[in-house]
């Protein structure tokens, strides 16, 4: 089902059984009353799952990733879908943080008419945009330097517990960002597509200060016949930002994955990151490819 919808949705996000099997252990899911599917006979042709979140503070908002499959779209699926993941959300929400408001959010290409008219419709008010960004390295790397006084090493199972600490405190400032707790962040470095010699940390000293995480997906290699280096995470502790240390990071991934034959990399951004990093992968080579619309509505979680 999911390789139909990208048959013609073309997101380009795709991933492969095994890929999607991982995300029944994510403890941020609860698949037996957060997820959904709809089925004609044997075929599953809609789904949805909800997306708690490990942390929380003045609010608390769930993600829903849902899809319809192409030949049974404008038959009300989706709204019934929706419909489910309204009443959902609020039931899983009042177990894990009954005394917060709850909002959902949901996700679309900007030119998919059919997901943003369906969520518009439903209350749903954009709240923020994100860029899908791409870049070809098969000519090579923008070289970036080193700053001074920061050493970049490679990613060990001995540096995990620093990339978690610049991952917390990185995206404690941005849109829509809670801590991720360490059983969250060991199910994330368990991912079959984490590639740990294409991901590192930058040091000031014996220090943490930044880290950047990279992924490979072989479905998405298969289906597209590149070798792509998907950027997970990248993050700069506050302190330290303003210094070049995530183009340098970028740059060593980058140049690392070409070394072993990737071709291309990609990466989401927050379109208004207030730390400007849209302009920092562009002066490292990556340019908009498509982008994507959030919308959020708060819930009545009385009941």
């Amino acid at each position: 089902m999911l390789d139909a919808i990208e048959a013609v949705d073309k997101e380009e996000e795709i991933i492969g059984e095994d890929d999607l099997a991982e995300e029944f252990d994510d403890p941020n899911h609860d698949f037996e009353r957060g997820s959904i599917a709809a089925y004609h006979g044997p075929d599953m042709v809609g789904y949805g799952v909800l997306i708690a979140r490990s942390t929380a503070q003045d609010m608390h908002n769930m993600w829903l990733s849902a899809g319809v499959h192409p030949e049974y779209r404008r038959r009300g699926i989706g709204s019934r879908l929706l419909d489910w993941a309204e009443r959902a959300a609020s039931s899983v929400h009042r177990e894990r943080f009954p005394a917060l408001r709850l909002t959902l959010s949901g996700r679309a290409l900007t030119r998919d008419a059919g997901a943003e008219a369906l969520l518009s419709g439903r209350g749903y008010q954009p709240s923020r945009w994100f860029h899908a960004m791409t870049c070809d390295i098969s000519d090579g790397v923008k070289s970036v330097p080193d700053p001074d006084g920061v050493r970049i090493t490679g990613f060990t199972n001995a540096s995990a517990g620093d990339a978690l600490l610049v991952r917390n405190e990185a995206f404690r400032d941005h849109y829509d960002s809670t801590d991720q707790t360490p059983e969250s962040w060991a199910h994330f470095l368990s991912f079959r597509a984490f590639r740990p010699g294409f991901s590192f940390l930058a040091y000031s000293g014996n220090e943490p200060v930044g880290m950047i995480i990279g992924h490979e997906y072989d479905a998405f290699n298969e289906a597209m016949g590149v070798r792509d280096l998907y950027i997970a995470l990248v993050a700069t502790r506050r302190g330290w930002r303003g210094q070049g240390i995530a183009a340098a990071l970028l740059a060593r991934a980058l140049s690392t994955a070409r070394a072993d034959g990737v071709t291309s990399a990609a990466l989401s951004v927050d379109a208004d990151s207030l730390t400007g990093a849209v302009g920092v992968y562009e002066r490292v080579g990556f340019s908009v490819h498509h982008t994507f619309i959030q919308r959020r509505k708060e819930l009545d979680v009385a009941g």
